[in-house]
Formats: C-alpha cells, sequence, structure tokens
C-alpha cells in the first residue's frame, strides 16, 4: 500500500506511476472519494467532541445540584448523530480502502517503460548454451521413456495441471529441495523456515495478493492456500514493531505452492512449467530502506548461483513497466535456458517491494536514533524446484536418453545420472 501522502500532496506522481504500468485507475475519483472520507471524519471529531462537551456540562451541573434535563436531551440526539457519522464514515473508509488497495506499487526510475515482456531489458547472460550431435527433446517426452512423472495418474487424482513424481523423478526433487535450502543457509545466511500452507484473508492482504488476485487463489473455509511462501514470511512480522540492529532479517523456505492459473487457458499444457501446485524455495528479506536497492542485487545472485553450480545457462533480464508485478517497485527475473523448447524460460522472480507491502502489513522498525521508521521487504525464488529439475532434464540429456546429474547435486542424488 502506497503513503496516502503521495495522493493529497503529489497526486501526478501517481498517475505518472500509473500510466506507466498502462493501468486506468482514476486517481482524481480516489481524491474525491478520500475528501469526503475526511469531511465525514470531521464531522465525527466535531460531533465526539461535542458530546465531550455535554458530558462535562452535565457533571458540573449536578455537582452543583442544577437541573440537567434539557442537557440530557441534547446529549441523546448528540449520540444519535454520532451513531449516524460513524455508520457514514465506516462505508466511506471502507469504499475508500477496497479501491486504494488495488492501486500498484511506485516504479524505481530505473524501470524500463514498455507495455509488455517485450519491452524487457537482459542484462546479462551466464553459462553456454549445450550443443547436442541429436534433436534434443522436452522434458515431458524425456520423463516418460524414463517413468519419472505422471501425468495420467494425477489427473485421475486431482485434474489436469498436476503430476505425480515418481522414482528417480521424485528423488531429484527432493535433491534440489535439500541442496537450495543448504546453499542458502549455510553459504548465504538465511534463517530456514517451515510455515503453514494456509493463511487468512489479512496476510494474502498484506503482501499484496488480495484483493487484486482473490480470484487466482484456492480457497477452504475461508481461508487460502499459499500462492507462494513469500506470503507467510513477510507477514512472520505482521503488527511487530522490529529493532533497527535485527536488519537486514533473512528468511528461506521450501514450500508447495498453489495457483489456479486463471487466464492461462491453453499455455504450457504439457510437462510441469505451468501447474496448479509446484514447490519452490523462496527467499525473503528485511532491509533499512537504504539499503534494499543492494539487497536486490545480492537477493538476485543468491538465486543466480544455483543455476551456476547446476551448470545451466541462463540470463538475467529486469521487467518493464508492463510486465513487472502489482507489489513490486523493481523485478529481476532470471530465465534459464531449457533446449527442449529452444528458449529461456523464467525459474525466479527477485523483487524490490520497498515499503509497500510493510505499510499493508504494518510491519515497523525502531530506528537506533529512537524513531520509526518502515522497512523494506524483498522477495524471489531461490528456485522454482519444478522449472530446476525441467532445466536439468532438458540441459543434461544423453542421446542414449539418460539423464546426467550436475556434479553439485550427486552428493544430494546419490548417482550420477538417471536411467
Amino acid at each position: 500500500m502506497l503513503d496516502l501522502a503521495i495522493l493529497r500532496k503529489n497526486p501526478e506522481i501517481l498517475k505518472e506511476n500509473l500510466q506507466k504500468r498502462f493501468s486506468d485507475i482514476d486517481v482524481d475519483g480516489l481524491i474525491e472519494l478520500d475528501k469526503k472520507v475526511r469531511a465525514k471524519k470531521a464531522q465525527l471529531d466535531e460531533a465526539l467532541a461535542k458530546r465531550n462537551s455535554i458530558s462535562k456540562e452535565i457533571g458540573r451541573k449536578k455537582a452543583k445540584g442544577e437541573n440537567v434535563e434539557e442537557l440530557l436531551k441534547e446529549s441523546k440526539t448528540v449520540l444519535d448523530e454520532i451513531e449516524i457519522l460513524q455508520k457514514d464514515y465506516k462505508n466511506l473508509k471502507d469504499q475508500f480502502m477496497k479501491r486504494w488497495l488495488l492501486v500498484p506499487n511506485l516504479l524505481d526510475d530505473d524501470v524500463p517503460v514498455g507495455k509488455d515482456e517485450s519491452f524487457n531489458i537482459e542484462i546479462r547472460r551466464v553459462g553456454d548454451i549445450p550443443q547436442f550431435d541429436f534433436k534434443p527433446k522436452e522434458h515431458y517426452e524425456l520423463a516418460a521413456e524414463l517413468d519419472i512423472l505422471d501425468f495420467e495418474r494425477a489427473a485421475k487424482l486431482s485434474g489436469s495441471r498436476f503430476v505425480v513424481y515418481k522414482g528417480d523423478g521424485a528423488k531429484l526433487e527432493r535433491a534440489l529441495i535439500n541442496f537450495m535450502l543448504d546453499l542458502h543457509t549455510q553459504k548465504h545466511g538465511y534463517k530456514e523456515i517451515i510455515p503453514p500452507y494456509i493463511v487468512n484473508y489479512e496476510v494474502m492482504e498484506g503482501t499484496g495478493q488480495f484483493p487484486k488476485f482473490i480470484e487466482e487463489t484456492y480457497e477452504t473455509d475461508g481461508q487460502y492456500l499459499i500462492p507462494t511462501a513469500e506470503v507467510p514470511l513477510v507477514n512472520l512480522h505482521r503488527e511487530e514493531k522490529l529493532k533497527e540492529e535485527e536488519l537486514p532479517i533473512k528468511y528461506v523456505a521450501y514450500t508447495a505452492c498453489f495457483r489456479k492459473e486463471a487466464g492461462s487457458y491453453g499455455k504450457d499444457v504439457k510437462g510441469i512449467i505451468r501447474q496448479h501446485q509446484f514447490n519452490k524455495v523462496e527467499l525473503v528479506q528485511f532491509t533499512a530502506p537504504q539499503k534494499s536497492a543492494e539487497a536486490l542485487e545480492e537477493l538476485t545472485s543468491h538465486a543466480e548461483e544455483v543455476l551456476k553450480l547446476l551448470g545451466l545457462p541462463y540470463r538475467v533480464v529486469v521487467l518493464s513497466s508492463g510486465d513487472i508485478g502489482f507489489s513490486a517497485a523493481k523485478t529481476y527475473d532470471i530465465e534459464v535456458w531449457l533446449p527442449g523448447q529452444g528458449r529461456y524460460r523464467e525459474i525466479s522472480s527477485c523483487s524490490n517491494t520497498r515499503d509497500f507491502q510493510a505499510r499493508r502489513a504494518n510491519i515497523k522498525v525502531k530506528g537506533k536514533n529512537k524513531k520509526t521508521f518502515l522497512p523494506h521487504t524483498l522477495n524471489g525464488s531461490g528456485v522454482a524446484v519444478g522449472r530446476c529439475l525441467v532445466a536439468i532434464l532438458e540441459n543434461y540429456q544423453q542421446k542414449d536418453g539418460s539423464i546426467k546429474i550436475p556434479e553439485a547435486l550427486i552428493p544430494y542424488f546419490g548417482k550420477d545420472r538417471i536411467g
């Protein structure tokens, strides 16, 4: 959530930001509604002050033994007025917040402007694209031949866009999770967390998933399956006041993630690129405001190291204003090379949300100078486990149909090839 001062004092900044994001949110309508909220609040405050004044007067007159009948009648009238004003104020405030919570974060100045992913800018490429003396297959073809992924039985259990990992497929997924968790905890200094997979509405609202993306989410009895571990990790400190000396706070978690993938009909139907349930290792940091830009570079490098150690070629792109996420001020996508598809595909998205999530989740920091400020939060996949498995299958496939295991992963997997 943005600071209301931006709407009240610098609405042109907000309009310019929404124009860059190709959003049609009515800023002038928000300004007018905010004025109505504040005017109603002023009326309510005036009525409350009047009630207090009458109450004091009644007390004084009673102490002197004077008649207070007229004052009691006036007090009743004011109390009735307050009841109406409180209801009107709440209704107006709720209307405003419903719209204000749909306003996306302000973009950093160096975010490229463009309507979609075609305007993303490549920052760097790392690793050599493998050359094959045969036509490389896609991961689902390899998986079928090796009998390590089962889509038919998953469909029988749960429907489309689910998968059953079998044998070496399950073992490889588990090996990747443990490899990533060890890397981030032992080398990069993250504290491992195992959070709940089901959270309440306020938690989803705190990171910006709600209300905008509520249709993407699986609900159960008024609670929600997490779309990413970012949600519980950021909200671990909701409604808390941290100490500045605690920063930076760095968390890592492996969780299953659940997304309806509404609007993706027909995209990536085959394989495990786009699933309703998938595994991900997530990185989250809480930093001081002046250090978050540097922290984004660090967090991105931590995700990149997973791919470097596994010998997977990838590139890093900075997302354009029309492709960036709702809560992000700046985002780097890491895209791994998939020989079967002959293109790069996203495997990690690393974002600086600045104070956008902290304000929504009411997370504050008591500074060393005793002043309170909002921390900046950052998140990134470290990395998407299923897509990493896909990349290994496709990049390490052999002519005989077997899959070599990257050297760094052998201690976790227990052997050097599948098949």
